[in-house]
């Protein structure tokens, strides 16, 4: 297809032609376009759907504030749908497709919509789904649900990759306009370091779209040159195609650079996109302005846009929407629309000017005091009626239709803190108002100053502001700084579906509904009619929105208020927000001492929090993960087993008063612990409820080695620092994580004692005797290697934990191994622990779960009464002590063949099913082949007083049920015999 609608001039490369697709046909653009200027250019008009109604819709902008033109972008696994026209940046072989339409653009089946509008006014959802309850899940939700969204999704995995990044700056400076581009002149001569970030894909902002001049030149010709010179300069970085989504605390802004999306494939490991925390001293805001548009009937076809939009696409893509085009217009911007356009040879029918003292021109028609009171066209725009001064109308016959109601400062970054805009008269808009983000100013357009030279001024003084800078300021570009004259003009009056916001289809008849309904507040107006809550954030609605509001209200604009901004200041996708942090990046990996070892041991691992921990190990001929499980408890329970269980979490405490500060940390008594014992420690929260458990060995007078659980472990190392700096900040006692710096290694079993005899130095005796149960000390292995021993079982088992310096960590393992060959030594895993901790009847995570006490744990006898500790007062009150309180218990089925389900509801042996005579739940549940058998551990009220009852395990999602028993939770040598032996 030609490009009919191509203009002569431009900031294009006609040298170069590029090839792309628009709903699967051809057409041709040039570097430098975008897709909607290419799309103009080749005479498309028809470029959306709106998102309720399904009219026909075209490009209104010529920026990211474009709230009609968004199409869904590449095919295959990277499609990225509500992507903006406006923005897309014109590349070779680019496939775009239209969006929110069936089967085709000019054929949508679902334009139905809007011959029902009368029924689908604002607020009829809130109406229309209330009644009858029983259609709400099986036809009102999978109906909003077909209907909801605008694109569609691959529903393949992204293959581009995205990245964060962190920058620094003496001033970061927020648009690259007149404004922005002389305040980083400034700053850089003056040797800070500047940051000039710009959303365009060329610095410049305005200046690139008109065609006034700077000294005596085009303006796009300042522009290269001053951007050359700040290229030149080591202290400035310039960033176009980057977005400045937020103002966040202490000078930090989120930025969005798009690195690969102008290119056609994204060279191996560079980033689509990258997510920058930008920290500045000073941030500069020069986001200049966005022009609003004035409401009328049918002033939403295709063909009618922004009159500044109109004036970019000639000027800075050499395109047109049609030949023949009228300006619709309340300020004399709108005029110089017109002169740009006459001169780019298009013909101008007429200037609706609703001003009746409109300046007129020698080179079209000037209507004034005339208003543009509706428009005809099925697809496009094909005629404008005109409503004359004197009464009577008029008909253009017009492709498109630019209109200007004025300019919006885009104070949007200047909200993000919870400031609000304060309004100014003689703009008829909101500017930026006193409460800024700390360290935020605002230069330009964004702050209320229209001409060209006032911009320019105001960059250099802001600059110069905000780095203290002193002497003189580059000298400024002469430049044009005629105030432009308008007098507010909002809608048309009398007329009934004039559109507001665009993508969301709400109008002005919307806007009176709300107001008669009592929906009032601008902000229950917003959440209404959704006016503003589109992808443009009302950057072209909401001021119309207000202003109709305020006459119905009989207010003024500033006394019916305004809604804030929030970030992102424009839509990013989400893969940018988790950069590299998918798939086995999604959280840092953190891998044990015997990490390695464990893999050339074929291990499978799982995830525990942030660490990759070794599940089971597979020998060759075992099938199913239980063969192997069950073999390594089997062994281990028959002779030894090495874990690696350097994940627990390992604190030193150290100082005169550390046995002082773990008593009042731990429920149960420290102060007395002798010198060489460990102990084991609950740890409650302030409310009562059990927080951690653990152990705390003394190895000296003043050092404490505390183990926590993995998943608690810096939970429990920030609850500790809490206590110690805001609590009890007096005491002598230090603390530090020590975590990653020993590998620890658990070695249980009947044999555990003689395989450790083998490597512990001879010097050292680890007898019963010498070494008793719930013994530590520092020790040394292979002949000298410092290490710390210490005589505690998770497995029920004899058994031990020997840690050494994590570097010799891998070496400590292959050794154990080699010297357990003699024992028939197995390494075992997380499951293999797991399933010895049931045995044995061990709490856990599962049992630690937020929602226990002591006495919910069996443990309510360790809670001191003879001390004060954090939460032992609290674990007092009668809602945690009532006679039926929920009991630890164990579970075992009256066939030994069933199964018992971890999250299976405890019922009696009869009566019903249900959340009324719930009796208890199963915490943690796995098959036991000490005692051939599935077991469990649950929690069930009263379940001291009710082991050998027999009872139901009911699972209702699942249809389980299965009889069971309530035993001990103590499965394998409740005596605790093996252990001390």
């Amino acid at each position: 297809m030609t490009q009919v609608n191509r203009l002569g001039g431009g900031q294009i490369d006609r040298t170069k032609t590029l090839n792309f697709k628009f709903d699967n046909r051809n057409y041709t653009a040039h570097p430098g376009d975008t897709l909607a200027s290419a799309l103009l250019a080749n005479g498309v008009r028809l470029m959306g759907r709106s998102f309720k109604y399904h009219r026909p819709r075209g490009v209104l902008s010529a920026g990211s504030e474009e709230p009609n033109a968004l199409v869904e972008l590449r095919t295959g696994s990277r499609k990225e749908p509500n992507t903006r026209a406006t923005t897309i940046e014109m590349f070779d072989g680019l496939e775009a497709q239209s969006q929110n339409r069936w089967p085709s653009l000019k054929f949508d089946a679902l334009a139905i919509n809007d011959r029902l509008s009368r029924f689908l006014t604002a607020g009829f959802y809130y109406k229309t789904f209330m009644w009858p309850a029983a259609f709400w899940e099986k036809f009102y939700e999978p109906l909003i649900r077909r209907a909801a969204g605008l694109g569609t999704l691959s529903m393949q995995d992204d293959p581009d990759e995205y990245d964060k990044g962190f920058r620094h700056c003496d001033l970061l400076i927020i648009g690259a306009g007149p404004a922005g581009l002389m305040a980083a002149l400034t700053a850089g001569r003056a040797g800070s370091e500047v940051i000039l970030a710009d959303e365009d894909f060329v610095l410049g902002g305005r200046l690139n779209s008109e065609s006034f001049l700077l000294n005596d030149d085009q303006a796009e010709i300042w522009v290269a040159q001053t951007v050359a010179e700040l290229s030149a300069m080591p202290n400035v970085r310039l960033m176009p195609r980057t977005t400045i989504i937020g103002a966040f605390d202490h000078g930090i802004y989120g930025a969005v650079e798009q690195t690969g999306d102008h290119l056609p494939n994204l060279p191996t490991g560079k980033p689509r996109q990258i997510l920058w925390r930008i920290y500045s001293k000073r941030a500069l805001l020069c986001a200049g302005a966005s022009e609003r548009p004035i409401a009328f009937e049918n002033n939403d076809r295709p063909g009618i846009m922004l009159a500044s939009a109109l004036r970019s696409y000639a000027n800075r893509f050499a395109a047109t929407p049609a030949r023949r085009v009228a300006i619709f217009t309340n300020n004399d911007d709108g005029h110089r629309t017109a002169a740009n356009l006459h001169a780019k040879g298009v013909k101008i029918a007429a200037v609706v000017d609703v001003r009746t003292d409109a300046p007129t021109s020698g080179d079209y028609e000037v209507l004034r005091g005339a208003q543009v009171i509706d428009t005809k066209g099925r697809l496009g725009l094909a005629f404008v009626e005109v409503g004359l001064a004197d009464g009577s109308n008029r008909t253009l016959d017009v492709g498109a239709l630019g209109v200007s109601g004025g300019w919006n400062p885009n104070v949007h970054l200047t909200c993000h803190q919870r400031g609000r805009p304060t309004w100014d008269e003689g703009l008829s808009a909101f500017v930026p108002g006193e409460t800024l983000p700390p360290g935020l100013a605002v230069a330009g357009a964004a702050n209320g100053i229209m001409t060209t030279y006032g911009a320019l001024q105001s960059g250099a003084q802001g600059a110069a502001q905000a780095l203290e800078l002193k002497g003189d300021l580059p000298a400024l570009p002469e430049a044009e700084d005629m105030p432009v004259r308008q007098t507010p003009f909002w809608y048309v009056q009398g007329c009934s579906r004039a559109w507001l916001d665009q993508q969301n289809d709400v109008t002005v008849k919307d806007v009176k509904l709300s107001h008669q309904e009592g929906f009032r507040s601008v902000e229950h107006l917003k959440r209404y009619t959704t006016l503003g809550m589109a992808t443009d954030q009302g950057k072209t609605s909401n001021m119309g929105g207000l202003a109709i509001m305020a006459e119905l209200a009989g207010k003024s604009i500033p006394e019916t208020g305004t809604t804030i901004f929030r970030p992102p200041y424009t839509p990013v996708p989400i893969a940018t927000f988790a950069g590299r942090l998918r798939g086995q990046e999604f959280h840092p990996t953190r891998l044990t001492p015997s990490h390695y070892w464990a893999k050339e041991r074929g291990a499978v691992f799982v995830e525990v929090g942030n660490w990759l921990r070794a599940q089971w190990f597979p020998l060759p001929g075992e099938t199913h993960w239980r063969q192997s499980v069950d073999r390594e408890v089997r062994q281990t329970r028959a002779s030894v087993g090495v874990c690696d269980c350097t994940t627990l979490g390992k604190i030193d405490v150290q100082g005169t008063d550390a046995a002082d500060f773990l008593n009042r940390i731990y429920c149960n008594g420290f102060a007395k612990l002798a010198v060489g014992k460990t102990r084991y420690g609950l740890m409650l929260r302030e409310d009562g409820i059990a927080m951690d458990d653990g152990t705390a060995a003394r190895l000296a007078e003043d050092h404490f080695v505390v183990t926590t659980t993995t998943a608690n472990a810096v939970k429990v190392y920030q609850h500790m620092e809490f206590v110690r700096q805001c609590l009890f900040p007096d005491m002598d006692v230090q603390l530090i994580s020590t975590t990653e710096a020993w590998a620890q290694y658990a070695v249980a079993g009947p044999n555990s004692r003689k395989l450790l005899q083998k490597i512990v130095d001879p010097e050292f005796d680890i007898s019963n005797e010498i070494f008793p149960f719930m013994g530590c000390g520092n020790v040394t292995v292979c002949g000298g290697l410092r290490a710390r021993l210490f005589r505690i079982s998770f497995s029920g088992e004899l058994a031990f934990e020997i840690a050494v310096p994590s570097r010799y960590g891998d070496a400590l393992m292959r050794r154990l191994m080699r010297e357990g060959e003699e024992f028939n030594v197995v390494p075992y895993g997380t499951e293999a622990l797991s399933v010895m901790r049931i045995e044995k009847g061990h709490a856990a995570g599962n049992e630690l779960n937020g929602t226990t006490s002591a006495l919910n744990l069996g443990m309510a006898r360790m809670v001191s009464k003879k001390k004060d500790s954090i939460g032992s007062t609290l674990s007092e009150r009668e809602g945690l002590n009532e006679p039926d309180a929920l009991m630890m218990v164990g579970v075992k089925p009256v066939n030994s063949g069933d199964k018992v389900t971890a999250g299976g509801h405890l019922m009696n042996a009869s009566g019903p099913v249900d959340a009324a005579n719930d009796q208890g739940y199963v915490t943690s549940a796995a098959f036991s082949p000490s005692l051939d058998s599935h077991i469990g551990l649950g929690f069930l009220k009263n379940g001291g007083e009710r082991q050998g009852e027999k009872m139901r395990l009911v699972s209702p999602l699942t249809e389980l049920t299965v009889e069971i028993e309530i035993v001990s939770a103590h499965f394998v040598d409740p005596q605790g015999e093996r252990l001390r032996a």
